[in-house]
């Protein structure tokens, strides 16, 4: 017996989120159907179309915001310097601990061959354009201990090096 079309659609779309298998996706699907009211389910689906539709990404960090430019590059007291991360999640964290006071740069990825992910394929073009047109006190990589972080770190040491 298959599950119907919409149930099956809702699957495929848990499905999709990462660390998350058919059996996962079934259960938040079940559970869903089962457990929420309609309420709360249309306040899911509300609060996922409010996302789609009002969040972007910063043009000069990258950092998810609802604004023209986010909190942080809004903010004319930040120190000239640039924390470079690989998402966004990283500056949440980092903002959270409230020890640095500078700016920050978005990856949104690090690159990774086998990955099929080049330099081109994450948030590296703006980045040069930021540095090489602002006045910046210091670059800070905040990139994760693995290779693929290491490979991004030292590609971004080269293209510095370069200009």
């Amino acid at each position: 017996m298959k599950y119907p079309e919409s149930v099956e659609k809702l699957i495929q779309c848990f499905e999709a989120f990462p660390g998350i298998g058919i059996k996962s996706a079934e259960r938040m699907a079940i559970f869903m159907l089962s457990k929420m009211s309609k309420e709360e389910a249309l306040g899911f689906s509300k609060a996922i179309e409010e996302v789609v539709l009002d969040i972007k990404k910063c043009p000069k960090c990258g950092l998810f915001t609802d604004q023209d430019l986010c909190e942080v590059c809004s903010d004319d007291t930040r120190q000239k310097t640039i924390m470079i991360v690989e998402n966004s999640k990283d500056v949440l964290a980092f903002e959270k601990v409230g020890i640095y006071k500078g700016q920050y740069h978005v990856l949104d990825g690090c690159i990774s061959p086998l990955n099929g992910v080049g330099p081109d394929d994450i948030n590296l073009e703006s980045l040069f354009l930021r540095i090489n047109k602002d006045v910046i006190t210091e670059i800070i990589l905040a990139l994760p201990s693995t290779i693929s972080g290491e490979m991004t770190a030292l590609y971004i040491k080269k293209m510095l090096e370069k200009s």
